[in-house]
Protein backbone atom coordinates (compact mmCIF):
# COMPACT_ATOMS: atom_id res chain seq x y z
CA UNK A 1 0.00 0.00 0.00
CA UNK A 2 1.41 3.36 -0.98
CA UNK A 3 1.75 6.29 1.42
CA UNK A 4 -0.41 8.36 -0.93
CA UNK A 5 -3.34 5.99 -0.35
CA UNK A 6 -3.13 6.79 3.36
CA UNK A 7 -3.60 10.50 2.85
CA UNK A 8 -5.54 11.84 5.82
CA UNK A 9 -5.12 8.66 7.90
CA UNK A 10 -1.39 8.47 8.61
CA UNK A 11 -1.55 10.61 11.76
CA UNK A 12 -4.29 8.41 13.22
CA UNK A 13 -2.28 5.26 12.45
CA UNK A 14 0.80 6.69 14.13
CA UNK A 15 -1.19 7.73 17.20
CA UNK A 16 -2.72 4.24 17.39
CA UNK A 17 0.72 2.60 17.22
CA UNK A 18 1.99 4.83 20.02
CA UNK A 19 -1.03 4.04 22.17
CA UNK A 20 0.77 0.89 23.26
CA UNK A 21 3.76 2.80 24.62
CA UNK A 22 6.81 4.80 23.62
CA UNK A 23 8.70 3.67 20.51
CA UNK A 24 11.61 4.92 18.45
CA UNK A 25 11.04 5.76 14.79
CA UNK A 26 12.18 2.50 13.25
CA UNK A 27 10.10 0.52 15.77
CA UNK A 28 7.08 2.57 14.71
CA UNK A 29 7.72 1.66 11.08
CA UNK A 30 8.06 -2.01 12.07
CA UNK A 31 4.83 -1.87 14.12
CA UNK A 32 2.94 -0.42 11.15
CA UNK A 33 4.32 -3.17 8.93
CA UNK A 34 3.52 -5.94 11.44
CA UNK A 35 0.00 -4.79 12.34
CA UNK A 36 -0.87 -4.47 8.66
CA UNK A 37 0.54 -7.88 7.69
CA UNK A 38 3.14 -6.10 5.57
CA UNK A 39 0.70 -3.88 3.68
CA UNK A 40 2.02 -0.69 5.27
CA UNK A 41 5.70 -0.59 4.40
CA UNK A 42 6.24 3.14 4.64
CA UNK A 43 9.57 4.91 4.14
CA UNK A 44 11.24 7.01 6.80
CA UNK A 45 10.65 10.05 4.58
CA UNK A 46 6.94 9.60 5.20
CA UNK A 47 7.01 8.66 8.89
CA UNK A 48 9.46 11.16 10.39
CA UNK A 49 7.83 14.31 8.97
CA UNK A 50 4.46 13.05 10.26
CA UNK A 51 5.95 12.43 13.71
CA UNK A 52 7.40 15.96 13.76
CA UNK A 53 3.99 17.33 12.73
CA UNK A 54 2.30 15.39 15.55
CA UNK A 55 4.91 16.66 17.99
CA UNK A 56 4.35 20.28 16.94
CA UNK A 57 0.61 19.72 17.44
CA UNK A 58 1.28 18.44 20.97
CA UNK A 59 -0.03 14.94 20.23
CA UNK A 60 3.31 13.22 20.79
CA UNK A 61 6.37 14.02 22.85
CA UNK A 62 9.86 12.88 22.00
CA UNK A 63 13.09 12.36 23.86
CA UNK A 64 16.47 10.88 23.08
CA UNK A 65 17.10 7.42 24.49
CA UNK A 66 19.67 4.67 24.11
CA UNK A 67 18.35 1.53 22.42
CA UNK A 68 20.78 -1.37 21.95
CA UNK A 69 23.67 1.02 22.50
CA UNK A 70 22.44 3.51 19.90
CA UNK A 71 20.96 6.93 20.47
CA UNK A 72 17.42 7.13 19.09
CA UNK A 73 14.57 9.54 19.36
CA UNK A 74 11.68 7.90 21.17
CA UNK A 75 8.10 9.10 20.70
CA UNK A 76 5.18 8.74 23.10
CA UNK A 77 1.54 9.73 23.08
CA UNK A 78 0.50 12.76 25.15
CA UNK A 79 -2.88 13.30 26.79
CA UNK A 80 -3.77 15.57 23.87
CA UNK A 81 -2.71 12.77 21.53
CA UNK A 82 -5.01 10.32 23.30
CA UNK A 83 -7.91 12.73 22.87
CA UNK A 84 -6.97 13.23 19.20
CA UNK A 85 -6.85 9.46 18.70
CA UNK A 86 -10.33 9.09 20.22
CA UNK A 87 -11.59 11.72 17.79
CA UNK A 88 -9.86 10.03 14.86
CA UNK A 89 -11.45 6.71 15.79
CA UNK A 90 -14.92 8.23 16.00
CA UNK A 91 -14.42 9.93 12.64
CA UNK A 92 -13.14 6.70 11.09
CA UNK A 93 -16.16 4.71 12.29
CA UNK A 94 -18.53 7.29 10.83
CA UNK A 95 -16.60 7.48 7.55
CA UNK A 96 -16.28 3.72 7.09
CA UNK A 97 -19.96 3.15 7.92
CA UNK A 98 -21.00 5.79 5.39
CA UNK A 99 -18.75 4.54 2.60
CA UNK A 100 -19.71 0.96 3.45
CA UNK A 101 -23.31 1.79 2.57
CA UNK A 102 -22.11 2.25 -1.00
CA UNK A 103 -19.26 -0.22 -1.37
CA UNK A 104 -20.30 -3.15 0.82
CA UNK A 105 -22.35 -5.51 -1.32
CA UNK A 106 -24.14 -6.78 1.81
CA UNK A 107 -25.28 -3.34 2.93
CA UNK A 108 -28.94 -2.65 2.45
CA UNK A 109 -29.63 0.46 0.36
CA UNK A 110 -31.58 3.23 1.99
CA UNK A 111 -34.91 4.05 0.36
CA UNK A 112 -35.16 7.65 -0.88
CA UNK A 113 -37.44 9.90 1.14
Amino acid sequence: MKAQALHGHLDALLLAVLEGGALHGYAIIEALRARSDGNLDLPTGTIYPALRRLERAGHVASAWSTVNGRERRTYQLTDAGRRALAGERAGWHEFSATVGRFLDPGAAPTAPA
